[in-house]
């Protein structure tokens, strides 16, 4: 799918890099999110592997009992990627105003993109980018619920319902020839999202999309 140009606008247009300028030590969702995306990469990923984590803090939500190769992180804040002990590596890059990975083909066992998707203005690049590095059979995952620093995310996810959220993270992914089947996982709350944001109950909901590099 090919965005159109409206749709990839933010209320705020301000330089991204002045929004994240200062840390946030906190998490962006709640333990239920957590526990569900931490099991999620302890099922499909790999012992060994060699990871890229996009658009990443100070924490990930690995699994600590796999050991990988390698964990190389993304994102626009250097103190909070500093701070994340599953990092080996990592890098600090505007994905909106560059959105070429500084990182080489055919690298990585699985590229991972948590609860941030929902900000990207050229996702069908870094969809693209997110398959030129991953191994063949290696594996992408992007996770997200209904939270978001409204004024960063672009106007197709700002007036989508979740299951139009969810459509369009699919329709990232079939944008790019070379992925294989598309999988959607859907967790929803019980409880009304309005509710949910008076702190009523609920848990966040969670979903990801899950695809793999088709093997030659």
């Amino acid at each position: 799918m090919q965005l159109k140009p409206n749709q990839r606008t933010k209320l705020d247009e301000s330089d991204d890099r002045l929004f994240y300028a200062y840390p946030r030590f906190v998490t962006h969702v709640d333990n239920g999110f957590i526990d569900r995306l931490t099991q999620l990469y302890r099922d499909r990923l790999r012992p060994k592997a060699e990871i890229l984590d996009l658009m990443s803090s100070w924490v990930s939500h690995l699994p600590d009992d796999l050991e990988f190769s390698r964990v190389v992180g993304h994102g626009l804040n250097e103190e909070e990627l500093a701070k994340n002990r599953c990092f080996d590596e990592y890098f600090v890059q505007d994905l909106n105003k560059n959105p070429i990975l500084p990182l080489e083909d055919n690298r990585f066992d699985a590229v991972l993109n948590a609860v941030s998707v929902q900000y990207l203005q050229q996702p069908e690049i870094i969809f693209g980018e997110m398959l030129r590095v991953l191994k063949p059979g290696g594996v992408a995952i992007v996770s997200f619920s209904n939270r978001m620093f409204y004024q960063k995310a672009i106007q197709a996810w700002r007036d989508g319902s979740e299951g139009d959220r969810l459509k369009l993270v699919k329709g990232y992914f079939n944008s790019v020839e070379g992925f294989g089947e598309v999988e959607a996982i859907a967790r929803q709350s019980e409880v009304p999202t309005i509710l949910q944001l008076l702190g009523m109950g609920g848990g966040d909901p969670f979903y990801a999309v899950v695809a793999e590099k088709k093997v030659p």
